[in-house]
């Protein structure tokens, strides 16, 4: 089978991990309100079907990802999970009660259709450092959503993060163009998080067309975070075959180190 053949490359060293971002299957379930589609249950499945682990970004209108399901959540999956949002009080509450593997810091405006932006991590230092210093206490990993910006990278480290997310927007946007064009900031900011000892993830926009050049570029990735696209292609391929297709992209770039 499809999945069976990819055995050898789950076992390689510093493999990236793909954690499946599930608010879009929390958009169609409360657009009829009700619990279909049942979203433990389909992350339980991603889980099952290869997944790394599970995303979650809750926003303070519950349009997706509400509270409740980022509890229930880290009650029943086996692999690790990522919360991410914007760190005002209420999040970070439930971040310190649910103390899920990492927290990612993202600078969203409450209104955000989505992450538009990362932190500009010289400006806001001494608020970051303070939210890193409370998740830490609380014994949880944090990344900083920074854009592929090599002094925001730097100066993410001494805000205290263990890892920065890359913001992917524009590498995703610029890959059908002039992709050597398109990753060169991105190499250049995951040399300097390497370089500084940050842990290096990355996220949006990123899909079975553009992401194992990304990996193939920078195979020291630690995870990349993926929802809107995984999700949208599971509609036409089924979520077991699209997890099982975004994983072998992984492991073609990382078979080619």
């Amino acid at each position: 089978m499809w999945f069976q053949s990819l055995e050898p490359y789950f076992i390689a060293i510093n493999m990236t991990k793909l954690s499946v971002n599930v608010n879009k299957i929390a958009v169609v379930r409360n657009s009829r309100g009700g619990n279909v589609p049942n979203l433990l249950k389909a992350a339980l499945d991603i889980e099952r079907f290869g997944a790394d682990g599970i995303t979650v970004h809750p926003r303070p209108d519950a349009r997706h990802i509400r509270y409740s399901d980022v509890r229930e959540l880290k009650a029943h999956i086996t692999t690790e999970l990522n919360v991410e949002g914007n760190p005002i009080e209420s999040f970070c509450q439930l971040v310190e009660e649910v103390r899920p593997a990492q927290v990612t810091l993202v600078p969203d405006a409450e209104d955000a259709i989505t992450s538009s932006a990362g932190w500009d991590t010289i400006r806001h230092r001494d608020f970051l450092v303070q939210m890193s210093e409370r998740f830490h206490k609380a014994g949880i990993r944090v990344s900083i959503f920074v854009d592929p910006v090599v002094e925001m990278v730097r100066a993410a480290k001494e805000c205290g993060a263990d890892r920065v997310e890359l913001y992917t927007e524009a590498y995703a946007s610029g890959y059908a163009e002039d992709r050597e064009a398109a990753i060169a900031p991105y190499v250049a900011a995951a040399e300097e998080a390497r370089r500084v000892g940050l842990g290096l993830n990355a996220g949006h926009d990123l899909n079975t067309e553009n992401l194992q050049y990304f990996i193939e570029r920078i195979p020291w990735v630690d995870e990349v975070s993926i929802g809107h696209a995984l999700i949208s292609d599971a509609l036409y391929w089924g979520l077991e075959n699209t997890v099982c297709t975004y994983q072998r992209c992984i492991s073609r770039a990382q078979s080619k180190e």
